[in-house]
């Protein structure tokens, strides 16, 4: 059982930033990757980045550049720092973990927050 809590979202201008957060909480976690989706209106899911426990990272080439994720490990946390915003950005982020809890493998989503990139 793997609870995900998304927070950061909101609107902004473009050019601006947004930075997300994601804490998991559970018992007996072992999470090898998490990391950011998101779906804007009318097109499939996608992947924003994603991290390791060791720390190595994939983006999507739309946010390379300008997005960066990290992760806390002793608080089970990934974040998400957004610069450079477009409109095109704009849509409905989601936190994802793949991992172990209790000695079964978990691929948890988090509800998703709200980013919109607007004047």
């Amino acid at each position: 059982q793997v609870h995900l809590v998304e927070s950061g979202g909101g609107l902004v201008q473009p050019g601006g930033s947004l930075s997300l957060s994601c804490a998991a909480s559970g018992s007996l976690l072992s999470i090898n990757t998490m990391g950011w989706y998101r779906q804007a209106p009318g097109k499939q899911r996608e992947l924003v980045a994603t991290i390791t426990t060791g720390g190595s990272t994939n983006y999507a080439d739309s946010v390379k550049g300008r997005f960066t994720i990290s992760r806390d490990n002793a608080k089970i946390t990934v974040y998400l720092q957004m610069n450079s915003l477009k409109p095109e950005d704009t849509a409905v982020y989601y936190c994802n973990t793949r991992g172990y809890s209790g000695g079964l493998g978990f691929n948890s989503w988090g509800r998703g927050t709200q980013v919109t990139v607007s004047s």
